[in-house]
């Protein structure tokens, strides 16, 4: 029994072992025509693994530079594009996720360098009130994490270490309630225009509504008419 655990690491996966295997077999092949005929086979078997417009030259100039990856460029054979070198189908490196180191996560990295360069500017009207627009944007968000409880002195405590001290609020400063800021929230974030649906008036059960209007109207003509009931 084979393993695969015993075979070759497959180059690339898109096209599987067997794909693999029958290039190893082509390099394996003596005959040039032969080999090259066998080449061709392969890059058609490959066209039909892989979807794409198959009237475009690219695509088939693609297959043929994968199949010389796969064969680690050890495939003699001729072909109709240029045959790609290893420097050529070098992978591009993977870039680097960013990574930050945040203290408080409800209130993310941004808003964190936002407090820190806040706190290097020269106090003044315009920046007292900046100050006060952190603060409640701060309990906004802890609020959107966290909504079950919210502690003010707690905002002002983060604000105060994000700031390294620098930010104090005002003693008179008071957050808006809880319930006012999450109000707004939840306004800020419907759509504009956007009206609510009235449900519609439940229609009567059995016909009940139909039976009531015949008898209104049956007892509006027995008015008019003293002779209605012996007509009918």
């Amino acid at each position: 029994m084979e393993y695969n655990t015993q075979n070759n690491k497959i180059i690339n996966g898109e096209y599987g072992r067997h794909i693999q295997k029958m290039i190893e077999y082509a390099m394996g092949i003596k005959n040039r025509d032969l080999r090259n005929e066998q080449a061709k086979s392969i890059v058609r078997i490959m066209a039909n693994l892989v979807g794409g417009p198959k009237d475009s030259e690219d695509f088939w100039h693609k297959l043929w530079d994968q199949l010389f990856v796969i064969s680690d460029f050890q495939l003699d054979v001729d072909t109709p594009f240029e045959k790609p070198t290893p420097t050529a189908a070098n992978k591009p490196k993977h870039l680097s996720y960013p990574k930050h180191s945040i203290q408080f996560r409800p209130y993310g990295h941004l808003m964190e360098e936002i407090i820190r360069k806040v706190a290097k500017e020269e106090a003044g009207e315009d920046h007292d009130q900046l100050v006060k627009n952190i603060a409640y944007h701060l309990k906004k968000q802890y609020l959107l994490w966290n909504r079950d409880s919210v502690n003010d002195k707690l905002i002002i405590e983060h604000l105060n270490t994000l700031s390294d001290g620098a930010i104090q609020l005002d003693e008179d400063f008071h957050f808006p309630s809880t319930k006012e800021m999450l109000q707004d929230t939840v306004q800020n974030t419907e759509k504009p225009g956007s009206a609510k649906k009235t449900a519609a008036p439940a229609a009567p059960a059995n016909g009940t509504g139909k039976k009531k209007k015949k008898k209104k109207n049956a007892a509006a003509a027995a008015a008019q008419n003293p002779n209605f009931n012996k007509n009918i």
